[in-house]
């Protein structure tokens, strides 16, 4: 009996980590026969778990929505993570739905175990999230838009483009990225046939969205530093590469994934790719990092940065000499006006 349950269990997270698996992939997975597999599934849908067949020959399964949300099967891990994502969007992360996060997240540490119970309390005791005060988007946006990545669906929605230009949209979703508290749609554009990446608080969807399609090769294995580059760089008139004299992480702690991507050359440098509306924002963007740099390219912001050094030099020459202190140029530091030192 404590075999079969626990075999259950196992069946159970694996059809929850999976959107589908063929029989012959669980019979493997679990080290069973074909029969067995088809057994537990009855055993989980006796239980409440809305276990959907695929049609045809494979006998394939997916655990589906059901007139009840059935227990949900979390490791340690899994479960600190729902806690901590709840608790971030109880703060604001996402409009709309703050309430419910707290109402969601007392339940869930109601249950929690206590050694979990202990980890999910350090965090919310010492993290303070913070959130700014621009757009937030749409939790159902947010979620029709996962449901299309995850269906392999085509989507349809009117964009609002930086400029305030609005335009009508029809790709095929691949993933949602988070970065710098927006979220992002990476997707095909079918009329532009190319790759793009859309603020999900600028998108409206008008459905009905269909047909599903084969999902293609991503634009790049790490869709996090494809949209950082996108954002940081991509998105601007004026793109540089600079060699910054900082050891990568040193460097990572004061640019962000929206001021520009980094990669190590050595221990003590690493290159920038960044962007800027023009010469002079990158110009002042690169001074304010603090680390010394050595401009890659283009060469034309070298000769930029020629031109500002020269306009400070002038701005120094022509400052007035600095004058003696106030009181005269003899009193001793310290001694207050009108008397002497040895008095």
């Amino acid at each position: 009996m404590l075999e079969t349950s626990a075999r259950l269990l196992r069946l159970l997270s694996l059809l929850q980590s999976h959107r589908e698996w063929s029989g012959a992939q669980l019979a493997d997975r679990l080290d069973v026969t074909a029969r067995t597999v088809r057994r537990d599934i009855d055993r989980l849908r006796e239980l409440g778990y809305p276990v959907h067949s695929a049609s045809g020959t494979a006998g394939g399964y997916r655990l589906g929505a059901g007139a009840e949300l059935p227990p949900l099967l979390l490791d340690d891990d899994e479960a600190v993570a729902v806690a901590v994502g709840l608790r971030t969007a109880a703060a604001g992360g996402v409009e709309g739905i703050e309430e419910t996060s707290v109402r969601a997240l007392a339940k869930l540490e109601q249950v929690l175990p206590h050694r979990l119970q202990r980890r999910v309390g350090a965090l919310n005791a010492f993290t303070v999230p913070m959130f700014g005060g621009g757009p937030r988007v749409d939790p159902n946006t947010l979620t029709e838009l996962a449901h299309a990545c995850r269906d392999c669906r085509r989507l349809r929605f009117d964009y609002t483009a930086h400029d305030g230009t609005h335009s009508r949209r029809t790709v095929e979703p691949h993933r949602l990225v988070c970065a710098r508290r927006h979220w992002y749609l990476v997707a095909w554009d079918t009329d532009r046939a190319d790759w793009r990446t859309y603020r999900a608080d600028r998108i409206t969807p008008t459905p009905p969205h269909g047909p599903r399609f084969t999902p293609r090769p991503p634009p790049a294995e790490d869709l996090a530093a494809y949209v950082s580059h996108g954002i940081s760089t991509g998105a601007y008139a004026r793109q540089a590469t600079v060699l910054v004299r900082a050891p990568l992480e040193r460097a990572a702690e004061r640019i962000g994934p929206a001021a520009g991507t980094l990669e190590a050359v050595d221990a003590r440098s690493c290159l920038l790719r960044t962007g800027a509306h023009s010469l002079d924002v990158m110009v002042v963007h690169l001074m304010l990092l603090g680390f010394d740099f050595e401009i890659r390219e283009p060469p034309e912001l070298l000769d930029h940065v020629r031109e500002i050094r020269d306009r400070l030099s002038r701005t120094l020459a022509a400052a007035p000499a600095a004058g003696p202190p106030p009181g005269g140029a003899d009193r001793t530091p310290g001694t207050p006006s009108g008397s002497s030192a040895g008095s």
